[in-house]
């Protein structure tokens, strides 16, 4: 599926960070895609993200082909280690992204959290069998 997403231009650009749980969180859902594009849908805000490897583009359900906001930039290797937040460039094309950059981070840590709830992961099932014994004492005794 190609979806194309234009973009005006900017009218704010900030730096921010972003909590470690949360970028990792996005990392590993996007890696687990076929196409290493995610789709994560904040409902409560009527907002769709795009996630891909260089940036998350924020898309208002009014105006569904405008960036509404893109977060890039992130300098995930200048951490020291994985629980340390994520520092990145916020870049807002539509006044809706300035009043939505207050809710974004819980409400898309939310989103993301509910996302990867659903996910499972694919492979082959195993069935193990137990088989029980009795002991002496009447309890039972459990052997694979």
């Amino acid at each position: 599926m190609d979806i194309t997403v234009f973009r005006a231009q900017p009218i704010a650009r900030e730096f921010r960070r972003m909590p470690a749980s949360t970028y990792n969180l996005a990392r590993t859902l996007q890696s687990r895609s076929p196409k290493g594009v995610a789709f994560v849908p904040i409902r409560s805000m009527q907002i769709l993200v795009i996630l891909d490897a260089t940036e998350f583009v924020f898309l208002d359900s009014h105006d569904k082909s405008w960036a509404m906001l893109v977060w890039q930039g992130f300098l995930a290797g200048e951490r020291t280690a994985l629980d340390e937040p994520i520092a990145f460039e916020s870049v807002c094309y539509e006044a809706a992204g300035l009043d939505a950059i207050r809710r974004l981070p819980h409400e898309f840590h939310l989103a993301l959290e509910g996302l990867a709830a659903k996910q499972h992961v694919d492979g082959p099932a195993k069935v193990l069998k137990f088989s029980a014994r009795r002991r002496t004492d009447g309890s039972p005794d459990w052997h694979r």
